[in-house]
Formats: structure tokens, C-alpha cells, sequence
């Protein structure tokens, strides 16, 4: 019954279940059967249990992708989350340089010299595993958990989160423990709270976190290492996305003996064209992605693959991602001092963008469209922690920083707009 009601669009996700003993109850029916039933829901991936909160029907997909509108003709647009394309290296050398012979069926599924380069790189932080190449960040996270976890098993979130982080782990029928992240990285005490609770998996971001540009520290590290020393088993994702951008050394969150991943996207750092990453990790770990790989598209394309390796292994464009770390991390800090000066704590130690706290964020996001400037509501982020609002700066030039912070002062009184 409830499985028809799903599929038919009559209980949306989200929705609260009756309790085991009210619903059996009420269809006059043994407790034991009603359990019995959710329970093989929950295999299904129907419905997610979130102890003390009872049973609701899981997230899906969205059944098509909706309509991104358009922005209104002047307003510059800091809400995407893009890296500045003048900062890309530019494709077409590397491209002239491609092997562009067909590979068949049985040819290795990675690429010699991308994997030996993604190793040395690694390597070059400390990070000694195995290595997966995959359509992605995401693509990587979504083997790791599929393989691993069961519906209903729950995962640590950073909260805010990158939105789509959240999308998945719901359509995978995980259910989502939101721990607070603050400058230095996970609360350690909520991390603490949360693998008590029976968390499988954290996903976590060890740089650039996205949104507010937090940065795991030395100190961080080590105490959130200490807290994941006494649960093995627990499988630790870092989505390191921006590494060669992001303007802070790593620092690994996992421990070099338990259940990990470090997946490091090429999107933000070469151009979001190449969907393409590598994840290095334990053994196991790295061989359940590549399995679950091969049972879908089998492999990332050696044409993509080839347009990696060239670009890791190329001295110039090397030294263009090292002026885009200097030039985003410039942008970071004018908009964060800029704000600053006018008595606003925003927060952008890395990455890509800055996060300010705003108590009204969706009056916030309409004044500023208005004002010529789209931004990323705070909502779309968060779980538990306060409001405000996401703004992209790589491609904000820092006398732009001036002009955007007086549009921020303007909002409101600091005393009715600012919270945090």
C-alpha cells in the first residue's frame, strides 16, 4: 500500500509514517507485520528511519531536470558557482595533442600516465592509496556510498552543505546527520555525537568548503582524526574539489589506516567540461568504486583521460593554476575585508566564494538582484545552522569588492539584518 502510494505521487518525500503500533492499529494488523513491512521498504530504498524521528518516505531524483531561468540583462551573476574561465587553461592545445585512435572493449579502464600522475600528486600531500579515475566528484562519492551503505544508513553532513552533496545521499535512500562546520572544519564534539549515534560514512570538505570557505587546520585535523580513530569502520569521503586552487595546504581528515577516500575533481580547477576525477584511497574502498563502475559506463573516456594527463603534466598550465590560487584567493580577501571594514563577518578562507551571514537571506538575494547582483540563498545549504548567503567570487575583481560590500551594508541595520 504505501509503496503504491509512492510510486502514484500521493505521499511525497519527506512525508512521516505512522508509527509501527498506531499503523497496526489502524489496519488491524500484529506490530511484528507492520515492522516486517517497513523494514523491506527501507531495503527498497522507499523509506529512511532517523532515530527519536520515526519513518518518512525517502528522497528521489527529480524526474527531469527543471529549467535554469535565465539572469536579467546587467545583473552580474555570482550565484553559479563557475570559475573564472579567463583562468582555465585553454583546451584547444591540449585537444591537438589527443590520441584520437578508437580504444575497444578490454583496453585498461585507466589511463597509465593519468594514474601514475594522480599518485605523484597525492602523494606529494601525504595521501598514499589506491587510485580510481571517475566521471567526477560526485560520480566517485555516489560508488563509494552506493557500495558501501544500505537505505536508511545515515551519513555526516557538513551543515552548510554543497546542495547536491545532500540531493544524493536522500535519493540513495541514506539518511542525512548534519554536524555544524565552522572555520577550522566539522564540530568534533557533534562528529562525536553523530558516529555514537550509528553514522556509516562522513562526507566531508577539507578546503574550499562550499559555502562558507572553510579550511581544515592543523589542530582540526588532528582532533577530528582522534574522534574517527575509535570507529574503523566508518567510511570517510573528502570531496578535495579545488586542491590545485584552493589557496590553503591539505589537510587529511581521514586516518591513513581506517575506511577512506580523497576525491580531487578536475571541474573547478581545468574547466567543468572535463567531467572528469581521480580519488585515491584504501583498497578496498577504490576497488568497490572501480566495480561499480565497470557495471555502468565501465570506464571514463581515454579521450578525457588523455586531456588530464596533459594538462598535469604541462609546466605552463601548471603555473597558470598557480596565478588562478593567487588570483581567487586576492578576490576572497577583498570582498571579506571589504565587508569587514563596514562591520559584516563573512567568512572565505578558500575556495571559490565567501559566506555571509544574513539573518533575512531571502530579502537579501531579491535587494541584490534588484541591485544588479545574483547570489546563492543560504537554504539551499543549510540544515540547522544560521541563514545567509553564498556569493561566488572568482571572477569578482577586487575594485568590485567595494561596490558589492555598500550593496550589502545597504540591505538593512546591522542589528536587523546580521546574524551569527
Amino acid at each position: 500500500m504505501v509503496e503504491t502510494e509512492i510510486a502514484r505521487g500521493r505521499l511525497e518525500p519527506g512525508t512521516k509514517l505512522p508509527p509501527v503500533r498506531e499503523l497496526a492499529a489502524d489496519l488491524d494488523l500484529s506490530p511484528a507485520t507492520v515492522a516486517a513491512a517497513y523494514r523491506t521498504l527501507r531495503q527498497r530504498g522507499f523509506v529512511v528511519t532517523d532515530r527519536g524521528r520515526g519513518t518518512a518516505v525517502a528522497e528521489a531524483p527529480p524526474v527531469r531536470v527543471r529549467k535554469v531561468a535565465g539572469l536579467p540583462a546587467g545583473v552580474r551573476d555570482l550565484a553559479s558557482g563557475n570559475p573564472d574561465p579567463e583562468l582555465l587553461p585553454p583546451l584547444a592545445a591540449a585537444l591537438a595533442r589527443v590520441d584520437a585512435g578508437h580504444r575497444l572493449y578490454g583496453v585498461p579502464a585507466k589511463l597509465p600516465e593519468l594514474a601514475a600522475r594522480a599518485e605523484a600528486l597525492f602523494a606529494a600531500d601525504g595521501v598514499r592509496g589506491e587510485i580510481a579515475i571517475t566521471g567526477g566528484a560526485l560520480d566517485a562519492i555516489e560508488r563509494a556510498l552506493e557500495t558501501e551503505l544500505r537505505p536508511g544508513d545515515r551519513v555526516v553532513l557538513e551543515d552548510p552543505t554543497w546542495p547536491r552533496i545532500a540531493d544524493l545521499v536522500r535519493a540513495l535512500g541514506l539518511a542525512i546527520d548534519p554536524v555544524p562546520v565552522g572555520r577550522g572544519g566539522l564540530d568534533t564534539d557533534a562528529l562525536t555525537t553523530a558516529l555514537r549515534r550509528g553514522a556509516r560514512a562522513v562526507v566531508t570538505t577539507p578546503r574550499g568548503q562550499n559555502p562558507t570557505g572553510a579550511a581544515v587546520d592543523p589542530a582540526r585535523g588532528r582532533a577530528l582524526r582522534a574522534v574517527l580513530a575509535g570507529h574503523p569502520d566508518v567510511l570517510v569521503i573528502e570531496d578535495d574539489y579545488v586542491a590545485q586552487v584552493a589557496g590553503v595546504p591539505y589537510v587529511p581528515v581521514h586516518r591513513a589506516d581506517g575506511r577512506w577516500a580523497v576525491v580531487r575533481s578536475f571541474s573547478k580547477v581545468l574547466g567543468p567540461d572535463l567531467r572528469l576525477a581521480v580519488a585515491a584511497g584504501d583498497p578496498l574502498t577504490i576497488s568497490r568504486i572501480e566495480g561499480r563502475q565497470r557495471l555502468g559506463p565501465g570506464w571514463v573516456s581515454h579521450i578525457l583521460q588523455q586531456v588530464g594527463e596533459l594538462f598535469l603534466r604541462d609546466r605552463s598550465t601548471m603555473q597558470r593554476l598557480a596565478r588562478a590560487e593567487r588570483a581567487y584567493a586576492e578576490r576572497r580577501n577583498a570582498l571579506v575585508s571589504a565587508l569587514a571594514a563596514r562591520g559584516i563577518d563573512a567568512t572565505g578562507d578558500s575556495g571559490l566564494g565567501v559566506w555571509v551571514p544574513l539573518a533575512d537571506e531571502a530579502a537579501a538575494v531579491r535587494e541584490l538582484l534588484v541591485q544588479g547582483w545574483a547570489v546563492s540563498p543560504g537554504e539551499r545549504f543549510r540544515f540547522r545552522s544560521a541563514p545567509g548567503i553564498r556569493i561566488t567570487t572568482a571572477a569578482l575583481e577586487p575594485n568590485e569588492a567595494e561596490q558589492l560590500a555598500d550593496a550589502v551594508d545597504s540591505l538593512a541595520a546591522p542589528d536587523a539584518a546580521y546574524a551569527g
